[in-house]
């Protein structure tokens, strides 16, 4: 009985340690560019951006990468950024074959794995699953974080359906807020 309630103790502060906070600061995150360059989160400041953290081989991240890119091609004239950080080793070696085989409609680079977990907030002892998809709001805050072992976020038939389920509200945001400062200027 002692152990069974040590491995409860123990399994409780794990789940502690495992979530990220949120909402939380979005660092300015830095994207490495196939053509030398980089992109930094904060040059997105005053839009809604959906940072997606991939493997290039990953089947569940290719998938996600198709499914961004028509919310990118949606969503964009409202305010959304859609970007790609491909973390597997030897990624930016293979992003030039995955921009050309998926076509994402939106930028795409590397990082290495070690960036985007400490990023993540997402402690070392555990697997990371991939991908995992963090929603910035239009103030540079961290809204929303899922990881790819989120069967309800990730499950192929709903995934577009969850994903503006989280995007919508945000887009929203802003324009609400606009609206009332303008009537209330009046």
């Amino acid at each position: 009985m002692r152990f069974q309630n040590i491995c409860a103790v123990f399994l409780c502060l794990a789940g502690l340690v495992v979530a990220a906070d949120i909402p939380r600061p979005s660092p300015d995150f830095v994207i490495n560019l196939n053509d030398g360059s980089q992109l930094h989160l904060s040059q997105y400041r005053g839009k809604v951006v959906v940072l997606a953290f991939i493997l290039t081989y990953c089947p569940h991240c290719q998938f996600t990468a198709q499914t961004l890119s028509g919310l990118q091609k949606e969503y964009g004239p409202q305010g959304i950024q859609v970007v790609a950080s491909a973390i597997d080793p030897m990624a930016s070696m293979k992003v030039p074959d995955f921009i050309k085989q998926f076509q994402p409609g939106y930028p795409v680079g590397s990082n290495e794995h070690d960036a985007a977990v400490t990023y993540l907030q997402h402690p070392v002892m555990f697997r990371m699953m991939m991908p995992q998809l963090v929603f910035i709001d239009r103030k540079g805050t961290i809204r929303a974080q899922y990881a790819g072992d989120d069967e309800k976020f990730f499950d192929k038939a709903t995934q577009e359906k969850n994903i503006r389920e989280v995007i919508e509200p945000l887009l929203k945001e802003n324009v609400t807020q606009a609206a009332h400062k303008k009537s209330a200027s009046r």
